[in-house]
């Protein structure tokens, strides 16, 4: 397994992984912890994993892209859209450090106990998971530093720009026939906001 760690390594970089947070984070979270035992010897290969009830742990270099987007510092405060296996969680808890926040709403019950538990296994008990539907945010904790959306949609829900913080950054997969172009927000005092698009994607539709 260590060795198809540093082969994940070596090709995050490759494929244009640059930040060095973004790699230390990647190295250090288990990502074996985060999904099923029969899939554990597939942890380290660069695709999507399934986690149970229809969904999947998306691709390292996925997570990675997303991360470096993002471009999260030490103490940021994070909305994460879509918990899964609570993996992601994981990456955006090693990048924004002890001092750091991140929170991941996620809709299906299972998962929401099923993240809880990968997380405190795995020692990232400070990460915040909880059940609700991820276009609403988590108005009770805004404004973020920094959201991460990990489900698609055909427009960046108006909650989360209003839960983004001025200057704040939000990285959603934007959908049009099928696929879906990455997208980075960065939010200034008046709209409109700064917009870029980074290539395209799939992923599970946001609900």
């Amino acid at each position: 397994m260590e060795q198809d760690k540093h082969r994940l390594m070596t090709s995050l970089e490759h494929h244009g992984i640059f930040s060095k947070a973004v790699l230390q984070a990647m190295g250090n979270v288990p990502r074996e912890l985060f999904i099923p035992p029969e899939e554990r010897s597939l942890a380290y290969f660069d695709h999507p994993l399934p986690i149970g009830c229809g969904q999947t742990v998306s691709q390292p270099f996925t997570v990675a892209f997303m991360a470096q987007l993002l471009d999260i510092k030490p103490g940021h405060t994070v909305l994460e859209i879509g918990a899964g296996s609570g993996y992601n969680a994981a990456v955006l808890q090693e990048i924004t450090g002890p001092s750091g926040k991140v929170y991941s709403i996620e809709r299906i019950p299972e998962l929401v106990l099923r993240a809880q538990e990968n997380l405190h296994h795995a020692a990232y008990p400070d990460v915040t998971v909880v059940q609700g539907d991820g276009k609403e945010g988590l108005a009770e904790h805004a404004p973020f530093d920094r959201i991460m959306v990990t489900a698609q949609g055909p427009h960046i829900p108006p909650p989360l720009i209003y839960q983004l913080k001025i200057g704040g950054i939000l990285v959603m997969p934007v959908s049009s026939h099928g696929s879906a172009s990455m997208t980075c927000l960065v939010k200034h005092e008046k709209e409109p906001h700064s917009i870029s698009n980074h290539g395209a994607f799939y992923f599970v539709p946001l609900l």
